[in-house]
């Protein structure tokens, strides 16, 4: 076993794991990264495309934002659509905030073609030991199949849900809360150009569907379908067939269509553990938390945490002060529990549940107020850019 130190060791090159590497070797702090999955599957995994203001000035400070702001779409609103009529929220106008739409995978390519330090992918068999003692040590095979041992101070545990972190740690530690949603959203990237300027939210009696984009000639559609849908019942026809009647409108509105590339049904979910940390493991991103994407806050809070994390990590090495990484998680969970609650919101306000008129009468009500009131406006579009980072 081939042996080799680091301070911060980073399980996980996805959003959270690779702004925090390129947050640390700025401010001059050592960090090498694992990836389970290979570069080309990394980089091209399709998620989420919306980023809060706040996640776009932080990757210009680190000079990480060149291709982004060339090709990024800015949106200053969005459009709920209920009872056939399109209601826009100015955002910007009400929150002093834009959003921009990029990939994420395109922030992924843009993060791993800057970085230059340890980054290594296809890993396996990844183990992590010594999380209370001060000197944590990952053990894992490389490509080549050469077994390794990194020796850290602190290990940042980056690797989404399913990833080996947050199991490393032991029973009867971490506190979960979760809630299961009765529906989920079947996703398609389609190569046609967007029908609306902004995006699209919409309560229709049939279900929710949301009109996304990713590029000028690309389109990101969602239909709101049961967990256990099958995908084969969803030919191109039906999908574009539905997300016609959920999208259609009084007013001359047509959706342009296009071949279908990728397809895809996501269960939704709302998960929280406490504490996000762990001796010297500390937990980001989707391995702490996962929020229904309905507010598009998935990638915008790993980044938020990685910045708190890196923040705290600046503070200990520079002269010894533990107070930031003793209180990682308290300053964490205060923005993940608001970003819960936006998103359960949205979540409940958009998608009918069923044939009970009660539920559907106070979703209504709710879309109703959110467009006659600007105060009501004003909350929804703060949330939705999002609140400054810590």
């Amino acid at each position: 076993m081939r042996t080799t130190r680091t301070q911060v060791g980073i399980i996980g090159a996805g959003p959270a794991g690779l702004v925090l590497a390129h947050l640390l070797r700025q401010r001059g702090i050592d960090c090498v990264v694992l990836e389970r999955q290979s570069r080309s599957y990394v980089e091209a995994r399709i998620r989420a495309g919306v980023l809060e203001h706040g996640t776009v000035d932080l990757l210009t400070s680190l000079g990480l934002a060149d291709r982004l702001h060339r090709e990024r779409m800015v949106h200053h609103g969005i459009e709920l659509l209920f009872e056939r009529t399109a209601h826009r929220i100015p955002l910007t106008e009400l929150a002093g905030r834009e959003i921009t739409i990029y990939g994420q995978h395109e922030v992924v390519k843009d993060l791993i073609a800057a970085w230059d330090g340890p980054l290594h992918f296809s890993v396996s068999s990844v183990a992590l030991s010594g999380l209370s003692s001060g000197a944590p040590f990952v053990s894992y095979v490389d490509a080549a199949g050469v077994a390794q041992e990194l020796v850290c101070d602190v290990i940042a545990g980056c690797d989404g849900f399913h990833g080996v972190s947050r199991a490393a740690i032991p029973p009867g530690v971490l506190t979960v809360h979760q809630r299961d949603y009765p529906h989920a959203w079947l996703g398609i990237l389609a190569q046609a150009p967007p029908s609306s300027d902004e995006l699209i939210y919409a309560h229709s009696p049939r279900g929710f569907a949301l009109h996304s984009m990713r590029s000028p000639a690309v389109t990101r559609l969602y239909l709101q379908v049961r967990p256990d849908e099958d995908l084969d019942e969803w030919p191109d026809e039906r999908i574009w067939s539905e997300l016609r009647a959920r999208l259609d409108r009084d007013d001359a509105w047509e959706l342009a269509d296009g071949p279908i590339l990728e397809r895809s049904v996501a269960a939704m979910r709302s998960f929280v553990v406490s504490p996000m940390q762990y001796g010297r493991l500390f937990l980001a991103g989707d391995a702490a938390h996962i929020v229904p994407p309905t507010g598009a806050k998935g990638l915008n809070l790993a980044v938020a945490d990685v910045k708190v994390l890196a923040d705290a990590l600046t503070s200990w090495y520079a002269g010894g002060d533990r107070a930031g990484l003793d209180a990682y998680s308290a300053t964490c969970l205060r923005r993940v529990w608001r970003v819960q609650h936006f998103s359960w919101w949205m979540t409940s306000m958009l998608h009918p549940t069923g044939d009970d008129p009660f539920d559907l009468a106070l979703q209504l009500s709710q879309l109703r107020y959110v467009t006659s009131s600007r105060a009501a406006a004003t909350s929804l579009a703060e949330n939705y850019v999002g609140f400054p980072f810590p």
